[in-house]
């Protein structure tokens, strides 16, 4: 019998992101809940800017380690990690 794994609210884990972002000083921070929207693909869509690539990788980075600290969450999936000049983080329930 598997273990079926615990799913996390996803509002609790965009708070968690968002305070990731902020950790690394993300600017322009811009929540946007989609669960009222009828056949949304996600939850919520977190975006930020920074100020360099170094800065958008670090943001990157501090996110991923308070949501694995925080609620035992890490990305589905991530994009543009190679430049960093942008960067995506897919947590299925929540974008950034």
């Amino acid at each position: 019998m598997h273990k079926i794994k615990n799913k996390i609210d996803s509002a609790l884990l965009c708070e968690v992101i968002v305070e990731g972002i902020k950790d690394n000083k993300g600017k322009d921070i811009v929540v946007i809940d989609l669960r009222s929207v009828e056949n949304a693909v996600t939850d919520f869509f977190v975006i930020c800017t920074g100020d360099s690539s170094t800065q958008i990788d670090g943001i990157a980075q501090s996110t991923i380690r308070l949501t694995r600290k925080e609620v035992q969450e890490r990305p589905w999936h991530q994009e543009g990690k190679g430049t960093s000049e942008w960067v995506l983080l897919d947590y299925v329930s929540v974008v950034v």
